[in-house]
């Protein structure tokens, strides 16, 4: 597959827009709507596309969610990876600027925009979940701008291998829920240069691969070095 070039890692923390909304497409346990509708999604099921009108936005309750743009040449770039308590699909406009897939099996739980402000402003924590969640957005957003831009591919993984680490490592170890093609469409690589660089790694010993998808950060302090 190929990757893609950057074309915007931005996310958007202007007022919320009311819109008239449709039907959830699917919500197999729904709270009442003012309060949100839960809804689950099989491996690589789409969430939404680029281009739909912005009706929802979204919380991860388990699983993993990518975001992503097709550019014009068929090449895709993945925008973030949303985990358990993440905010994704807020808009500024009336459409979904990039479009969503589960990683794996997921649930999330979907919030009508045109009730969103009214819910904040009677629930001190969805506000606060809702406010936290569009920080953590940005800031990764601007990282992922100048790790587009700035650094090589091995300086690329190590900030991924961290930043997973940061998000989801218990002892060290990282079982990571996307493809290597996943990663590479996230860091602007081709698949082979990413699969090149986990084995430098590991050949450095500072990484440890007993499976594809299971990796050991033996040596953190070099990843740092790699990050700085």
């Amino acid at each position: 597959m190929h990757t893609a070039l950057l074309t915007k890692a931005s996310s958007s923390t202007l007022p919320l827009i009311s819109l008239e909304v449709t039907p959830l497409r699917k919500a197999p346990d729904s709270a009442t709507p003012s309060l949100g509708a839960v809804q689950s999604f099989a491996k690589d099921e789409e969430i939404f596309a680029e281009g739909d009108r912005a009706a929802f936005v979204y919380k991860v309750l388990s699983g993993v969610v990518r975001t992503s743009k097709l550019l014009s040449d068929g090449r895709r770039q993945i925008d973030a990876f949303h985990l358990a308590g993440d905010i994704f699909g807020i808009e500024a406009d009336e459409e979904y600027r990039f479009g969503a897939e589960s990683v794996g099996d997921c649930i999330v739980i979907a919030y009508r925009r045109c009730y969103l402000a009214s819910m904040t402003g009677s629930d001190a924590q969805l506000a606060q979940d809702m406010t936290m969640g569009m920080i953590r957005s940005l800031v990764r957003a601007q990282n992922h701008m100048m790790l587009l831009g700035r650094k090589s591919a091995l300086e690329k993984i190590a900030t991924f291998l961290l930043d997973m680490a940061e998000r989801v490592a218990e002892d060290g170890a990282i079982d990571l829920p996307m493809s290597r093609t996943d990663i590479a469409d996230h860091l602007g690589l081709t698949i082979e240069t990413v699969s090149r660089s986990f084995t430098q790694l590991e050949r450095q010993g500072i990484i440890e691969l007993p499976s594809a998808r299971h990796v050991v950060l033996s040596n953190r302090a070099a990843l740092e070095r790699l990050n700085a």
